[in-house]
């Protein structure tokens, strides 16, 4: 009877998808130059695609240390890692399933508007997730709260983010502000030369 038990629970324990493991944030030396992350996005509003892009981040050397390129600027990795840590954080290391913490945020966009985002954070699973870019173990991980701005909106906000920890990083994102939904999704991966 008790072989039952056990069996009937680690299949339960199998299909949901539950881990014991952890996940600790990056290091700077789990970063290696010319390691590459690509993602494309597209912003829907009533299943219409509205705005599509792409977006990379490529390791560099960087005046002596490694650094994060978009293109554009360049943004070195330890400014990233080293924090200062928050009561609300985006991710708050480790991860592992059953995880929750309060996420919030005050921005300002690029037209000037100023905002504050707050979202209860709950990690729902461990769980292989196909993008383009491949099959991957990732961390499922659901914010959902509200987004107020300057303008007066005020309106729920979710995200669900996947994060690979054999990447460092995510490899899916999908937001729903209540007028669209926005996409974002690996679409390759290049490791160090």
């Amino acid at each position: 009877m008790m072989k039952k038990v056990l069996f009937l629970l680690t299949t339960i324990l199998i299909v949901t998808g539950c881990t014991t493991s952890t996940t600790n944030k990056p290091t700077l030396k789990d970063y290696k130059v010319g390691e590459k992350w690509v993602w494309k996005w597209s912003r829907s509003v009533n299943g219409e695609v509205r705005a599509q892009g792409k977006d990379f981040k490529e390791v560099v050397d960087d005046h002596g240390t490694l650094g994060f390129w978009d293109g554009n600027d360049t943004v070195q990795i330890t400014k990233i890692l080293d924090q200062k840590p928050s009561s609300t954080p985006f991710r708050d290391w480790p991860l592992f399933v059953g995880k929750k913490w309060k996420f919030e945020s005050e921005w300002e966009n690029n037209e000037g508007t100023k905002g504050k985002t707050s979202q209860d954070v709950e990690v729902v699973s461990y769980e292989g997730v196909t993008v383009p870019a491949g099959k991957f173990m990732a961390y499922k991980i659901e914010y959902k709260g509200m987004v107020t701005n300057s303008r007066g909106y005020k309106g729920k906000m979710s995200d669900t983010w996947y994060y690979a920890p054999a990447l460092k990083t995510y490899i899916k994102h999908v937001n729903d502000d209540g007028y669209g939904i926005y996409t974002n999704e690996l679409i390759s991966y290049s490791k160090a030369q």
